[in-house]
């Protein structure tokens, strides 16, 4: 790490990398489960995953920011331009808010659809809202929106992440990559 880098602390980190990757296997999973043709077996296992990965991610989500409450980040060093920093900041309130709307959405979607999510139900929690489909539309139509604008700004996060690893090299990737 460069002098006047200072890195995220371990849990932010391993909490990071978790969602990042159960988010990566998310999208594909959710992108695949609602094509036309698809075998039934395969779609049903997709839905599975897609739903009870949305309710891990939830807690997760709740956890880190929990966490970032308790353990703000740490200050971006002095060589990042103003507009970088702004960029970054927008970025990653961006994306935790696609975070928390998403499985939001996505439980709204599937109970108010009158749909099962098998872990919940494993647990005893029931569906906290009645059969609507104009609810379960609406959701939805949140939920895919939200999608696509969640991966448009995964591709500017890694596009920036990887523009300071590989080009400018100024330590902004070892304050988040695990130690």
């Amino acid at each position: 790490m460069m002098p006047g880098t200072e890195g995220y602390r371990r849990p932010a980190r391993w909490m990071h990398w978790l969602i990042a990757v159960l988010v990566l296997l998310m999208i594909p999973a959710g992108l695949i489960m609602v094509q036309k043709g698809l075998p039934r077996p395969v779609q049903d296992t997709l839905f599975i995953f897609h739903k009870n990965t949305g309710v891990i991610l939830f807690l997760l989500m709740v956890l880190r920011l929990a966490y970032r409450w308790r353990y703000p980040p740490p200050p971006l060093p002095g060589s990042v331009p103003g507009w970088q920093r702004l960029a970054a900041h927008v970025t990653h309130i961006g994306l935790y808010v696609l975070l928390i709307v998403m499985p939001i959405s996505g439980y709204v979607r599937v109970r108010a659809g009158g749909f099962p999510i098998e872990g919940l139900d494993a647990l005893g929690i029931g569906t906290l809202l009645p059969k609507s489909e104009a609810l379960a539309t609406a959701a939805q139509s949140v939920h895919i929106t939200c999608a696509f604008l969640l991966m448009a700004l995964i591709g500017l996060h890694v596009a920036a992440a990887l523009q300071h690893a590989l080009i400018r090299r100024d330590g902004i990737w070892s304050r988040i990559w695990p130690p």
